[in-house]
């Protein structure tokens, strides 16, 4: 496969970048003490009843304030605009504690426990969270803001394409749901904020920073494995372990990303997938009460400059629809129903440039199965568009 390549089959995209370390979920003991800079999800390792120790940096949120001349303290617009988008998300954002059971080198059973965050969706009791968070888990409990422990939980989708998850409180219909806003609005530069279960222990941690870039790709490892994920939005408000699943928000409290990873040996560098890639999902979790996500069912190239330059492209950003062996188009697929054909070049979703707002994966993870979306296609030099009817994605989970 091209190290350039992406698809929407079951394998994930090949290619490889600068490692990102996600730390795995499942550790041991009851207290989550232990903390390995490496994820953002938190892990403990018990033996005997014992915990590891930890290590805390001190990343809490540092805002100027200055005197009145008669010595009285003034707040900062951007504290008390901090301030109440923490006010508001707090409550929407949950602590979830997973359990499960490894076997050791010796061949003995034991019970590992760990952390991360979640995101209520509904006030029934649906939640969205990180997929290496709960992934492997015997047990699930979630923890709301009040202190209220819930045990009734269970996971009822997985996204097969990115690292997120759906996880449902039973009995329960008073929750409060957050605001999703629309990561395809936002700005470098722009401010914005992270709430999480910080190091497993302490819940609904606000930190504060900027967007940094937006598109990235990167290798994320859980210390025994590698996934790709691509297009993330990165930031410098500290995501620190346990703050997977959690939201970052903009200063209008609505949620534009789900906090995944942290770079390894660097400072203010952490990922989050945009809340756009869940919409599709979440439009047919409304809708239908399953957990799908939309399926286009092609093999495609981000075009980029030296791409354009390396195929002879007559467009600079897109997706040139290709594979290293065969159709770039998967048979019977919608792509193929549609009449997508290999070496098209796909340039816009709906109204949306592809490469500008977004890969075509992202742009397509907006719909919802059964809409109908109009691509617009450079085939043979001529601009013409092809209509595409979405399904879901052939292993996709559901409730």
């Amino acid at each position: 496969m091209d190290s350039e390549q992406k698809q929407e089959l079951p394998e994930q995209p090949g290619a490889s970048y600068k490692a990102v370390s996600r730390k795995k979920h499942i550790g041991g003991g009851r207290h989550l003490g232990a903390v390995l800079i490496l994820l953002a999800a938190c892990f403990t390792a018990g033996l005997g009843g014992g915990y590891m120790g930890y290590q805390i940096n001190n990343t809490g949120i540092v805002i100027d304030r200055y005197s009145t001349p008669d010595g009285n303290a003034v707040v900062s617009t951007e504290e008390r605009n901090i301030s109440a988008v923490a006010t508001k998300v707090g409550p929407s954002v949950v602590s979830i504690i997973t359990q499960g059971t490894t076997e050791s080198f010796f061949g003995s059973q034991r019970v590992q426990e760990g952390a991360g965050s979640g995101i209520i969706l509904s006030k029934d009791g649906y939640i969205l969270t990180n997929k290496h968070v709960v992934e492997g888990s015997d047990t699930l409990s979630v923890m709301t803001s009040d202190g209220t422990v819930y045990e009734d939980v269970r996971i009822v989708g997985i996204d097969p394409l990115n690292d997120l998850a759906f996880v449902k409180i039973g009995g329960v219909k008073n929750l409060a749901p957050a605001t999703l806003g629309d990561s395809s609005s936002i700005r470098i530069g722009q401010n914005v904020v992270a709430i999480g279960n910080s190091l497993g222990q302490f819940q609904n941690t606000v930190t504060s920073g900027i967007i940094s870039g937006t598109g990235r790709p990167i290798s994320a490892s859980d210390g025994g494995s590698f996934e790709n994920l691509t297009d993330l939005i990165q930031t410098d408000a500290a995501i620190n372990p346990g703050n997977s699943g959690g939201p970052l928000v903009n200063l209008s409290g609505q949620v534009i990303g789900i906090n995944t990873a942290v770079a390894q040996n660097a400072q203010s560098i952490g990922f989050s997938i945009p809340i756009n890639s869940a919409k599709g999902i979440i439009k047919n979790l409304q809708k239908t009460g399953k957990i799908e996500r939309a399926y286009l069912g092609v093999n495609y190239i981000d075009i980029t400059p030296e791409v354009a330059k390396k195929y002879e492209l007559p467009v600079k950003k897109g997706a040139y629809v290709h594979a290293s062996r065969g159709s770039g188009v998967v048979s019977n697929s919608p792509a193929d129903k549609a009449g997508l054909k290999n070496e098209d070049i796909v340039t816009k979703v709906g109204d949306i440039d592809v490469g500008q707002q977004g890969n075509l994966s992202s742009l397509i993870s907006e719909y919802g199965t059964g809409e109908v979306v109009p691509l617009v296609v450079i085939r043979d030099g001529k601009t013409l568009t092809v209509t595409v009817t979405l399904e879901a994605y052939p292993s996709s989970s559901s409730s």
